[in-house]
């Protein structure tokens, strides 16, 4: 059973990289953005909530594989920057999809901080960015360690849809696998072992998290 590794080791190691590209990748750019869309979701200004709302209304409303269909082939076309690698447009596809669950986790942390903080803060003159980077956002992203790395669980195994746009990762091994003339259905237990292994490193970083950040009540 272990042959079926052993035996293609430069082929299992090229997925499991193209699988840990996909998933870093994506995940920095959906805290980035997801950062900066909950911020905009709570914004006092009235034009900058309703452009994070539409953000996450339609990107969130819009299955994940039409989102790797556009970026595939549609924004090739409108930005001709040259040969694209599909790896990097799949990053682009799992960050700003992924980016609109971290801002609602986001924002359901921002609920959880009393109200008197942020007025607190802006009665001593501190501007916007300043109340949410100082006061808010750090205090609602150590509320929502839970739900965010149930987020990236979820955007771990979403990395398995860039195996139908030609991107060499675990969910598209089980193909170029049975080419070579190997079981599939051991393939894919090994892939489905693969998986769990990585989602148990995020547990464990989770509970890391939630022990460094507990806050005493």
């Amino acid at each position: 059973m272990f042959e079926i590794i052993t035996n293609h080791l430069g082929l299992w190691g090229d997925a499991l990289v193209g699988t840990l590209i996909l998933f870093i990748g994506g995940g920095l750019l959906a805290l980035v953005l997801g950062f900066i869309v909950g911020a905009m979701r709570v914004s006092p200004v009235p034009i900058a909530r309703a452009v994070g709302t539409a953000y996450v209304n339609l990107i969130r409303n819009t299955p994940l594989t039409l989102v790797f269909f556009v970026f595939a082939f549609v924004v090739p076309l409108v930005f001709p920057i040259g040969q694209t690698d599909y790896i990097v447009l799949g990053v682009f596809a799992l960050g700003i999809y992924t980016a609109t669950y971290v801002a609602e986790v986001l924002r359901s942390g921002i609920n959880t901080v009393p109200v008197g903080q942020a007025e607190a803060a802006r009665a001593i003159g501190l501007p916007f960015t300043q109340v949410m980077g100082l006061i808010v956002l750090p205090q609602a992203a150590r509320a929502v360690i839970p739900p965010m790395m149930s987020v990236f669980i979820a955007l771990l195994k979403n990395t398995t849809v860039a195996a139908g746009f030609s991107v060499l990762n675990l969910g598209s091994i089980r193909a170029n696998m049975s080419e070579l003339g190997e079981n599939a259905m051991l393939v894919l237990i090994w892939v489905a072992i693969v998986f769990v292994a990585l989602v148990m490193l995020l547990s464990w970083g989770q509970t890391a998290l939630e022990r460094r950040w507990k806050v005493a009540r």
